[in-house]
């Protein structure tokens, strides 16, 4: 009994045990539903559109950990692409753009980071007007139309999104972007830096950490992991598209919650983002599966989202108990 409660315990203080809950719990549902949910072919399917949510959701969870939000992602998501495919058209070397339009992409990181950290914005209202601007200055750029793929950005295409066997690369740079941020975060002075920053600014900064400094980083990584989410898309489709985006700085930020990030700054883990990426994706393609309507997809995500909240405050309370 004493070795049960013992275990009982570990599986509870994970940080992620309500998202993975959830997933589970998702998974059996619309595998009943409809039995082809966890067919191979589908879990390749999904497989192949995670890394383009899962990425930009890293960077979510590292900023909301240090008490920030970005609204602007999907407006990144959208403008990096295009900004690459224009300099393609114009004469640029594919790989030369590439990096070009993720400066960009982190310059409007550094931006934010000046806005909301020099000019004592609160983060949700700077960010939000960003996303305003620069969707619009995509809208202006493309008049609402599509940039067509080129081929000379085949090269490129094939390092983001190649296949290895049944898998993309997308998903291998996943896999070593949450690897990477997960050992940053866990295992790295900068992490701790994150959570004392987001957890409580006034003591981090009587220890010696510079708060605007780790937010700043954090606002930079953020945008950068936009515009590399933007760019895989991008390329998986073979259409740079203005309304790309639209809508994924609110999935982003449900799938940081329901991985276990806190509103409030201080908690989160990388394993928990893509835990939260993995759910969303699983009810979007499963609703899909089910022949369920489109407007579906946000009412699931919504009440999974409050679930998901309640399920680790619970677990929250419970572990506190048993300390």
């Amino acid at each position: 009994m004493g070795t049960l409660k013992v275990y009982l315990k570990r599986v509870l203080f994970l940080k992620e045990i309500g998202g993975l809950a959830m997933l589970t719990a998702t998974i059996l549902v619309f595998y009943l539903i409809s039995a082809p949910f966890l067919s191979i072919e589908n879990i390749r399917n999904i497989l192949e559109i995670a890394p383009e949510l899962g990425i930009l959701v890293t960077g979510v969870t590292l900023l909301m950990i240090s008490g920030e939000f970005d609204l602007s992602v999907g407006s990144v998501f959208a403008l990096c692409p295009i900004i690459n495919i224009m300099l393609i058209n114009c004469g640029w070397n594919v790989y030369l753009s590439a990096i070009f339009a993720l400066l960009a992409s982190c310059g409007i990181g550094a931006l934010n980071a000046i806005v909301t950290l020099k000019l004592r914005i609160p983060s949700f209202v700077a960010t939000l007007g960003a996303m305003m601007v620069w969707r619009g200055i995509v809208l202006l750029i493309t008049n609402g139309w599509p940039f067509p793929f080129v081929e000379r950005a085949a090269p490129f295409e094939k390092i983001l999104v190649g296949k290895v066997g049944i898998i993309r690369f997308s998903l291998i740079w996943y896999g070593l972007i949450v690897l990477v941020f997960w050992i940053i975060l866990e295992r790295s002075r900068f992490g701790n830096w994150m959570f004392s920053v987001g957890g409580n600014p006034k003591a981090a900064r009587a220890l010696g950490v510079n708060p605007n400094m780790v937010k700043a980083v954090n606002f930079v990584i953020t945008s950068f992991l936009a515009g590399l989410s933007g760019l895989i898309q991008a390329y998986r489709l073979e259409a740079f598209l203005p309304s790309a985006g639209v809508g994924l700085e609110l999935d982003a930020i449900a799938a940081s919650v329901i991985g276990g990030a806190s509103l409030a700054g201080g908690v989160g883990t990388v394993i928990g983002s893509v835990t939260g990426t993995f759910l969303i994706r699983s009810i979007d393609n499963g609703l899909v599966l089910a022949g369920a309507p489109g407007y579906w997809f946000r009412v699931f995500v919504g009440i999974v989202l409050v679930v998901a909240l309640a399920l680790n405050k619970t677990i929250e309370a419970k572990v506190h108990k048993m300390r």
